[in-house]
């Protein structure tokens, strides 16, 4: 696959782009192969990079009082960045780390300037993406808020049906905000039914 491939998909599936603007992306972005541990993000780090997943899976994690708490998972499709860092210049207060072998689109934060200044269709692509992302985040935020337990892990399998298949449970029940006890007695539950 190459980088031209990938940011067609992009324009197709978020906010079209002209010719000229989807062959400067390619040309400013670069293809990853990784493998399934490899850390994008460590927390600390500044990170003026966002990342386009083309195949794989990552997380978004915090580390705190020695417990592990996913944050964010992002599937085929989708970007994942250290949002505090790539927008403030700031160290990132968590890690981003692959779940899978995963094929990514690496877009430096410079480039991705240079080409909103340049191209309005590249900046209403960005305005689309972190809307999208917005969405998500404050979705996860209303369910943490007023949905059960129950409810939260209807609603991810609902979003991602092979999560489960994709993601180790703890994860996911830290991202649920429950313990994976309660994870299990949960998905005890749906099986008997």
């Amino acid at each position: 696959m190459k980088p031209e491939e990938t940011v067609n998909a992009i324009s197709e599936r978020y906010s079209p782009l002209t010719p000229e603007c989807r062959e400067e992306m390619a040309a400013c972005a670069t293809l990853l192969s990784l493998k399934k541990g490899t850390v994008l993000v460590r927390e600390g780090q500044f990170s003026a990079k966002t990342y386009y997943i083309v195949n794989g899976c990552a997380r978004a994690y915090y580390l705190k009082d020695g417990k592990d708490i996913s944050e964010w998972f992002a599937f085929e499709n989708k970007f994942i960045s250290s949002i505090v860092s790539f927008f403030t210049g700031k160290p990132s207060p968590h890690y981003i780390e692959l779940l899978e072998d995963s094929l990514l689109l690496e877009l430096p934060k410079d480039q991705i300037e240079k080409l909103s200044d340049k191209y309005h269709d590249f900046e209403r692509l960005i305005r689309v993406v972190l809307t999208h992302t917005l969405l998500d985040q404050q979705e996860r935020i209303a369910s943490i808020q007023f949905y059960s337990a129950e409810q939260r892990y209807e609603n991810i399998l609902a979003i991602h049906p092979n999560i489960t298949q994709r993601v180790p449970l703890t994860h996911i029940a830290s991202y649920l905000g429950i313990t994976l006890e309660t994870l299990s007695r949960i998905r005890k539950s749906k099986h008997r039914i």
